[in-house]
């Protein structure tokens, strides 16, 4: 693939002539190519930040219910992605969609969602992080349940605060299981196709 990339590859007559960097330099000529990489960048970047740090406060949270815990760590992680991008886009559509009547029913103006430049970006990028969430949530919680409870009652007995208690204590243990889900989202993130296909 690499040695093709730089030859003008004919499929018809099955013949590859040496092109040098002629395919690169057509490629980031392109106007289009350079805002699709830029979209992606910038998806991904907001996207990863924000699943990660909810489902780190989800997972802090849920770990410090006295109760119920067994029963708020079942958040479902279980749709996939072309699930969700069909129930969005019923819900968001401008003829049909519960959105558009919520917000009928409010006086507020309703968008076109997916069609609209000011508006599909950001839609996008709320349903990747409603489904991604609780992947994050699943990951680090499981982290968290392998810190030694003794290191937190040491900790109180030296007169620690929550918030010196989550520095010292809480991030140092759990940083690779953050560092995990960072790159596992990166990763997924970075090749999202059929959210934004089914959706535009």
């Amino acid at each position: 693939t690499i040695y093709y990339s730089f030859t003008d590859y004919n499929y018809l007559k099955g013949t590859h002539p040496f092109s040098g960097l002629a395919n690169y330099t057509a490629l980031f000529q392109n106007m289009y190519f350079r805002q699709a990489v830029s979209n992606t960048v910038k998806f991904t970047v907001i996207a990863v930040v924000l699943e990660v740090v909810l489902g780190l406060l989800t997972a802090l949270f849920v770990k410090s219910l006295k109760r119920g815990q067994k029963v708020v760590r079942t958040l479902p992680y279980l749709l996939p992605a072309v699930t969700v991008a069909l129930i969005w886009r019923m819900m968001l559509s401008p003829n049909y969609g519960i959105i558009t009547d919520v917000f009928t029913a409010l006086g507020l103006p309703v968008y076109n969602w997916f069609y609209d430049g000011k508006t599909a970006f950001g839609t996008l990028l709320v349903i990747d992080v409603w489904q991604n969430v609780p992947f994050a949530f699943l990951l680090i919680y499981a982290h968290l349940q392998g810190v030694p409870e003794s290191q937190y009652q040491a900790a109180s007995i030296d007169g620690a605060g929550a918030l010196q208690r989550f520095r010292h204590i809480t991030l140092p243990n759990i940083g690779g299981g953050i560092a995990l889900c960072a790159m596992l989202r990166t990763i997924d993130t970075f090749r999202l196709f059929e959210k934004g296909n089914i959706l535009t």
